[in-house]
C-alpha cells in the first residue's frame, strides 16, 4: 500500500505541477491580453480625446462665424435702412421744391431726355396749374436744342410729378419717382460712399 500511496502522491504532484504551469501560462497570457487591451484603450482614449477637442474647436469656430455673420448682416441692414432714409428724404426735398426751383429742375431733366423728334410733354394736373409763365417756351427751346419739337399737352396725365414725354405713341416716363427708381443703385452707392467712407 505504501507503493500505491507513493504512486498516487507522485501523480498528484505531477498533476499539480502541470496545473501550476498551465495556470502560470494562462496568467501570463491574461496579463499580455490585459496589457494589450490597456494599450488599445489608451490609444482609443487619446484618439477620442483629440476628436472631442477638434469637435469642440470646430463648434466654437462655427459659433463665432455665425455670430460674425449675424453681426455683419445687422450692420448691412442698418446701413441699407440709413441709405433708404437718405434717399427718401432727398425725394421729399426734391418734390417739395418751390415752383421756380421745381420747374428749373424739370427743364434740366428735359434737356437730358428730349429726343430729336416731334413730341408731346405731359404733366400732372397740379403741375399744369402751377406751371410758371414762360416754361412752355423754355421747354420748346430745350427740345429745339436737341433737334426736336415739343408741344405741352393740356390734358393732365395721372402722375404725381415730373413729366412724361410722348414720341409717336411711345412714352418716356420722366416722373421724379421713375428717375429715383432708375438711379436708385447709383444713388445708393453715392450715399454709401458719403456716409461710410
Amino acid at each position: 500500500m505504501a507503493g500505491l500511496d507513493k504512486m498516487k502522491s507522485q501523480i498528484l504532484s505531477e498533476a499539480k505541477a502541470a496545473a501550476d504551469e498551465k495556470t502560470a501560462k494562462a496568467n501570463a497570457e491574461a496579463q499580455e491580453i490585459l496589457g494589450q487591451a490597456k494599450a488599445e484603450a489608451e490609444k482609443r482614449k487619446s484618439s477620442i480625446s483629440r476628436k472631442s477637442e477638434a469637435d469642440v474647436a470646430n463648434y466654437k469656430e462655427r459659433v463665432a462665424s455665425s455670430i460674425d455673420l449675424q453681426h455683419r448682416t445687422k450692420i448691412l441692414g442698418a446701413k441699407q435702412e440709413m441709405i433708404a432714409s437718405v434717399l427718401d428724404k432727398a425725394y421729399e426735398t426734391v418734390t417739395g421744391l418751390g415752383d421756380k426751383e421745381y420747374f428749373e429742375m424739370l427743364l434740366k431733366l428735359l434737356n437730358k431726355y428730349a429726343l430729336p423728334q416731334d413730341g408731346e410733354i405731359c404733366f400732372s394736373a397740379a403741375d399744369l396749374k402751377r406751371m410758371p409763365t414762360g416754361f412752355e417756351q423754355d421747354a420748346q427751346q430745350s427740345a429745339k436744342a436737341n433737334g426736336g419739337t415739343l408741344k405741352v399737352s393740356r390734358e393732365a396725365k395721372n402722375i404725381e410729378n415730373g413729366f412724361v414725354l410722348v414720341y409717336g405713341g411711345i412714352e418716356e416716363n420722366c416722373t421724379l419717382r421713375a428717375m429715383f427708381d432708375a438711379k436708385r443703385d447709383e444713388l445708393s452707392d453715392k450715399v454709401h460712399r458719403m456716409l461710410f467712407s
